[in-house]
């Protein structure tokens, strides 16, 4: 299956600023590219890439004083297949966990497992240990939070989305994070394009969307508390603790965002 994927992004800024974008696709998903995601940037400014620690593809640029537009269509190959599942996927003890999973049980800025390592154990120690845990944590937020954009709110916890009740994806995500590693099952956050493949209509607005992987029996499966079912064309721009890694910008000095549009869709073979 072929799926365009791009987005377009209009920057004000008062004065030359500084910015890092995470705006590609997936270092793990880069050789799926048929036409690759470059950063197209209007007035053309010099962008260069980095790697950051968990393997996302940065770019970095200076924008200039006024209107930034920056964009990109690219087309990427994929299985068309769902999500991965696996219902027998057993939990890992923590002494037998590998090295490198061990930072994804750990609180993080909007993860902050204190206060609801109690509440945790309380609605979920009682689940059979691995997929269906993880599951039922899926479960439970799915039907925990009001979906919203007015809800949107940068510096919202997880602490406070269980009090509130209210969110968008990076809320559900975080929350559903937080609820994993106060169980010792290692949570990680990805964002990414996703589109209605295989869904009925209506179709929402295109944005970004958010999830997380859980680390069970040896790898990392995805889920989606959000919209609780496994989908198709789920395409990984960026993962890391929390959103606090993955923001598609992060600008050194005053600017706004002032337009945005994301689109992905199956090309379809005539």
């Amino acid at each position: 299956m072929k799926i365009r994927i791009g987005y377009e992004l209009v920057f004000n800024c008062p004065q030359p600023t500084p910015m890092i974008l995470m705006l590609k696709v997936h270092s793990t998903r880069v050789a799926d590219l048929l036409v690759p995601d470059h950063v197209v940037a209007d007035p053309p400014i010099p962008i260069s890439d980095f790697h950051d620690s968990y393997g996302n593809r940065c770019s970095r640029l200076v924008a200039p004083a006024g209107t930034l537009r920056l964009s990109t269509d690219a087309v990427i190959n994929d299985s068309g297949l769902p999500d991965a599942m696996n219902l027998q996927a057993r939990k890992t003890p923590v002494e037998q966990l590998p090295g490198e999973t061990l930072q994804y049980l750990l609180g993080s800025r909007y993860c902050a497992t204190d206060p609801l390592v109690d509440t945790a154990w309380r609605l979920f120690g009682n689940h059979v240990t691995g997929w269906s845990q993880v599951q039922a944590i899926c479960d439970y937020v799915h039907h925990h939070i009001e979906f919203g954009y007015q809800y949107a709110r940068n510096t919202k916890t997880a602490w406070e989305v269980f009090q509130d009740k209210q969110g968008v994806c990076r809320d559900y995500a975080h929350l559903a994070i937080t609820l994993c590693r106060c169980l010792n099952i290692p949570a990680r956050y990805c964002t990414g394009y996703l589109g209605d493949i295989g869904m009925p209509p209506p179709y929402a607005e295109m944005d970004f969307a958010a999830w997380f992987e859980a680390y069970l029996d040896g790898r990392w499966y995805a889920f989606d508390p959000r919209n609780n079912t496994r989908r198709i064309g789920r395409i990984l721009i960026a993962r890391g603790r929390d959103a606090t890694d993955v923001a598609i910008s992060t600008a050194f000095g005053p600017n706004s965002l002032d337009y945005f549009k994301v689109h992905t869709g199956e090309i379809r073979e005539s």
